[in-house]
């Protein structure tokens, strides 16, 4: 298998001892989502590859970024006085998220169906949806834009940060307990996001213009949901779940040090890309936000690709990775002054936007 061409000797003997071990206590997932997956899973051929089910997936959020994109690659398109996203293409979206969320229930239980569950099947799983992290976020930021009634560009990097950080912690948790525990809120965020997508087809986006009450707008609410799912639901949840394991002898790893290894490279990459937005002499976040935020959410799943397999192999996770270091030396020109304090250093990075006029000098 070609996932054992990128892995060390050690690595390789774990993965034969790996077994899959997840929990999901998700009321919504337990009473609603399971019992329609159950049913889904059972009209697919048994010759449906369990990889092809998740690829499928992935490339409907790929599908909708990239409309949204054509449509609104500027995020300016849902405010007033300019042209909208046509209504088809909210449809398309809505219908697109709630299939690849569907699709995302169901390779599991096909590959369970079929005895066909692997580690790379569970590696290209889990890296699909931690790129998918990024999709999703750029593509419902279209719903509101960075007009008046919308957010900031800088505002939704830290909101995109808030979901990838969700993400990692539930990695980090299997990764010193050995069990994924599923969060809460990406169950609850599919279905919303998939509900705002035909709403907004259906009502336009003048609605989310309008405050909710006072002075509380929509944009409010888009804010305190996915704050709101890290600090009340997700956090607590896996910092109990580690507690539980260390109380009852079980964490994998006792040393603090050891424990905090899978956050080193993340905090990393977002010291670095926060730096690179805070000190950019082209303003790279205004002038190319879709762009930068692909970076990011793309080095982002190197980094839990690899926290993914050292869960699975059982082997120690590294604290640095080196697809860091090309993104390092870019912020220490910055800060240094050396050769790309001007803007003609990002410009030289392919990082401002094709056509525009370069900066003098460059």
């Amino acid at each position: 298998m070609a996932l054992y061409h990128y892995v060390t000797q050690e690595q390789r003997s774990g993965f034969d001892k790996y077994k899959y071990s997840a929990v999901d206590s998700n009321p919504l997932s337990i009473y609603v989502m399971h019992p329609f997956w159950n049913s889904v899973v059972k009209i697919l051929p048994t010759w449906l590859a369990p990889n092809l089910i998740t690829f499928t997936g992935f490339m409907f959020l790929v599908l909708t970024f990239t409309l949204l994109s054509f449509f609104d690659f500027d995020f300016y398109a849902s405010g007033e006085g300019h042209t909208h996203v046509p209504s088809w293409v909210w449809i398309a979206a809505g219908l697109f998220n709630f299939l690849a969320y569907t699709l995302d229930g169901v390779d599991g239980k096909q590959a369970r169906r079929t005895n066909s569950s692997t580690p790379l099947g569970e590696l290209f799983d889990h890296g699909l949806d931690s790129w998918a992290c990024v999709f999703f976020v750029a593509t419902v930021y279209s719903v509101f834009g960075r007009s008046e009634t919308g957010v900031g560009v800088v505002t939704l990097y830290y909101l995109l940060w808030v979901v990838l950080f969700s993400f990692i912690l539930s990695h980090w948790e299997k990764y010193n307990t050995g069990i994924l525990f599923l969060p809460w809120g990406y169950d609850i965020s599919q279905v919303t996001i998939s509900v705002v997508y035909i709403v907004t087809a259906v009502v336009g986006v003048e609605t989310w213009y309008k405050p909710v009450i006072g002075n509380v707008h929509y944009r409010n609410l888009f804010t305190v949901m996915i704050v709101g799912c890290l600090f009340v639901v997700t956090l607590p949840m896996s910092l109990y779940n580690v507690f539980k394991a260390y109380r009852n002898n079980t964490l994998k790893h006792s040393s603090v040090y050891e424990a905090l290894l899978p956050f080193f490279s993340p905090v990393l990459l977002f010291v670095l890309s926060t730096l690179w937005i805070s000190l950019s002499p082209t303003d790279i976040i205004e002038k190319q936000p879709r762009i930068f935020y692909l970076m990011v959410g793309t080095a982002f799943s190197n980094v839990t690709c690899k926290l993914i397999v050292c869960q699975m192999s059982n082997t120690r996770c590294k604290p640095l990775s080196l697809l860091l270091l090309p993104m390092t030396a870019v912020v220490l020109l910055n800060i240094t002054s050396i050769l790309l304090l001007s803007p003609c250093a990002e410009t030289q990075f392919g990082l401002t936007r094709r056509g525009e006029n370069r900066p003098e000098g460059c």
